[in-house]
């Protein structure tokens, strides 16, 4: 028998096709005056889960392969650890591991890039999150970096940091960029010319991703690369000058700014300098490296591409090689639960917007660019409207089910994968009005998925990658109480939570064959075994246990 080959059960599929719907930041708390998902008129879900098999699922720290419990989840390792159908070590914990073990700075990349600026008297440039969110990077792993530079003989280096807001408190950037800043000062006493360069607002400046919105790297280069922008006479005039301009900015969508002195930017990217885009996480990273790393760029001109040894914290692509070289292995995902279904012949359909397009393709795919089979596998993206998303709280939730009850009702595909970004990308913006919007929109969007499920006999999986509109206001960590702003009104919270996430199987035709059955600590990993007995498959003896137990 091959090792690909999936061992039949008992069970008898249904009629139609096994549907999992990923609602995207929907986590499961308890009701509040800021949980967006409460406060939602949300007659589905009720419904869901009052009459129909219901459990929680973890969906942060290690029950998705970051280093600790006290991490939040994310789409990209809640994706992986669903299509992957076991727990791998993500990115966090790995490039930790290898600052720790000193194996980043041991390895072949990390050692010619210094060289290219010790052999041209050159900087190393460092582009990336400036925040501990851990979701796409850690501001204590860009340190251990610029202190290793210290150590290696490096005299100039020259940090490019882009605001997050996003993955913590929306208005934290200058405890960041003051923690920074006291790092080069006390390494610039040591003889050092060590400076911030340049920066802006992640969802604004460079870090784009699924080629939504290039003109967002566009700006990330004309500030990092080329020096031009608004200048400032420090990171922080920049922050405390915008911030006055406009009182309701929050960090992530901040212009982007460039350091200047005696009326030059103090760190343009220029040939043989040595550069390294910190995220460790891929999807924010893959556009701003491509600019770096390909010859030919049709999306934006860059004017002048310097001659540079550039690296990512990971390699973001492995199939795409994205980028060609990088400090750290990524994780290696293998056998995933759509590879399997390939390969025993199983048709497939993946569909979400652009935001989200690539977690149910790339990230639970594991990382992996393209299709497995492209006669088995039909991949649906809906193009995500360029409008902040507070302002239109629906998306294209609409759209993808339309997509969707259109492959349902073809009965050309056995399983199937959606992703409502709604609860994520709205939950990120902190309006807790627009995030109640989005999870009605959801709900109302499933209504109808699930009639048309109904009709062809299908079963369905609904659950969520990780928590976010579910707490939609910063609260004190010791009284539990919202947190308020000068004004009295809510300090927003846009950023993940640590909540679990629901699952619901809605199965019409259910007559008593299974049973609800979750281990104790069952979380998204659990997700792929129950798909393949639904169905009809044994999952791979080294995944994760399913949720069900056939009777």
């Amino acid at each position: 028998m091959s090792d690909w080959t999936l061992r039949k059960n008992s069970f008898s599929p249904r009629k139609g096709p096994v549907l999992v719907v990923v609602m995207d930041g929907v986590g499961t708390a308890p009701a509040s005056e800021s949980n967006a998902v409460s406060l939602a008129r949300t007659p589905v879900l009720d419904r869901l889960w009052a009459e129909h098999p219901t459990c929680q699922l973890r969906a942060h720290g290690t029950a998705v392969g970051l280093p600790t419990d006290k991490d939040m989840g994310n789409s990209e390792v809640g994706h992986n650890a669903i299509g992957a159908g076991r727990v791998f070590a993500q990115g966090a914990k790995l490039v930790n591991e290898a600052i720790e073990t000193g194996a980043i700075f041991d390895g072949e990349t990390w050692r010619d890039l210094v060289k290219g600026c010790l052999d041209n008297g050159a900087p190393m440039h460092f582009i990336g999150l400036l925040s501990d969110g851990n979701v796409h990077s850690h501001i204590q792993q860009l340190f251990a970096l610029i202190r290793r530079c210290h150590a290696d003989g490096v005299q100039q280096v020259r940090v490019h940091p882009l605001l997050d807001g996003r993955d913590v408190p929306e208005t934290s950037a200058l405890e960041y960029f003051d923690q920074l800043e006291g790092l080069l000062s006390g390494l610039n006493a040591e003889g050092r010319d060590y400076r911030i360069a340049s920066g802006g607002g992640r969802m604004l400046v460079t870090m784009d991703r699924y080629e939504a919105n290039w003109a967002v790297v566009e700006r990330g280069w004309k500030a990092h690369v080329l020096g031009q922008g608004r200048p400032f006479a420090s990171a922080r005039e920049a922050i405390e000058t915008y911030r006055a301009e406009d009182p309701e900015l929050i960090d992530q969508f901040m212009p982007e700014f460039v350091i200047t002195e005696d009326g030059a930017p103090v760190g343009p990217i220029e040939d043989g300098h040595s550069v390294v885009f910190f995220n460790f996480r891929g999807d924010r990273a893959i556009e701003i490296s491509r600019a770096f790393d390909d010859d030919d760029i049709a999306h934006f001109d860059r004017q002048r591409r310097p001659d540079v040894k550039y690296a990512g914290m990971m390699q973001y692509d492995g199939d795409l090689m994205i980028p060609r070289r990088f400090l750290v292995a990524p994780p290696q995902l293998d056998r995933t639960m759509g590879e399997y279904l390939t390969r025993n012949g199983v048709a497939q359909f993946a569909c979400s917007e652009t935001q989200k397009f690539g977690h149910v393709t790339y990230f639970w795919n594991g990382n992996r660019g393209g299709k497995f089979d492209e006669q088995l596998e039909t991949y649906v993206e809906v193009p995500s409207d360029l409008v902040p998303f507070e302002q239109r709280p629906w998306m294209k939730a609409a759209e993808i089910t339309d997509a969707a009850v259109d492959a349902l009702r073809g009965g050309a595909f056995p399983f199937a994968r959606i992703n409502y970004a709604n609860g994520d990308m709205v939950g990120h913006t902190g309006d807790l009005e627009a995030a109640v919007l989005a999870v009605q929109a959801v709900d109302l969007s499933l209504g109808r998925l699930l009639k048309a499920l109904r009709r062809v006999g299908g079963v369905a999986l609904i659950t969520a990658d990780h928590g976010n509109s579910d707490e939609m206001c910063e609260r004190d960590k010791k009284t539990g109480e919202i947190k308020r702003k000068e004004d009295g009104s809510p300090s927003a919270k846009t950023s993940h939570t640590l909540a679990p996430v629901p699952l619901t199987i809605y199965d019409p035709a259910f007559a008593g064959e299974y049973e609800l059955s979750p281990g104790e600590g069952a979380g998204l990993s659990n997700i792929a075994a129950t798909v393949f007995n639904l169905l009809g498959y044994h999952a791979p003896d080294d995944y994760d246990p399913s949720l069900i137990r056939l009777k």
